[in-house]
């Protein structure tokens, strides 16, 4: 059942943001498992995501593009057990991250139902390019060198002018 927030007739046309206000809700009920992001220094992060219960083996990480995918499945082993109180579910999960271009995946590890996921984005190459210096005339037909003899001597009947003047 969808609730609607605009119900006045003032509101017409404000159905899209209605729309985002309701995707906005939904995804913070879908924030299983809570997870921090850390920058470690200028070129290296740290994805850290809460995964109590979950094994190695229950956790698959995928990178496929820019995307990181981690989602984990638990196995269900618990058949044969009696719970007077189940409050911790055996509960999957998908949780993807859109990566920035250029960055790498270093290396993950499970720590006290912490998977911790290392991240790095290398410093860019100094690209350095030598540029060739010809001999010649410069542009088409010598026009460059014409502009640059025309402006000398423009220059030079200022310079003489201005003697002139002075004297």
């Amino acid at each position: 059942m969808t609730t609607r927030v605009f119900t006045s007739p003032l509101f017409l046309g404000f159905d899209h943001l209605e729309q985002v206000i309701e995707r906005a809700a939904k995804a913070s009920s879908e924030g299983y498992p809570p997870y921090n992001i850390e920058q470690l220094s200028s070129t290296s992060l740290r994805i850290t995501i809460a995964v109590a219960g979950f094994t190695m083996d229950d956790l698959q990480i995928t990178q496929e593009d820019n995307q990181l995918v981690i989602r984990g499945r638990q196995n269900d082993d618990m058949q044969g057990r009696i719970f007077l109180h189940r409050g911790i579910a055996a509960r999957q999960f998908q949780r993807a991250f859109v990566l920035a271009e250029g960055i790498e995946v270093k290396g993950a590890w499970l720590d006290n139902g912490l998977l911790h996921i290392d991240l790095a984005r290398p410093l860019p190459e100094a690209k350095i390019r030598t540029i060739a210096i010809k001999k010649g005339a410069g542009g088409q037909n010598g026009a460059s060198t014409a502009r640059t003899l025309d402006s000398d001597a423009i220059a030079s009947r200022v310079v003489g002018r201005e003697l002139q003047e002075g004297s």
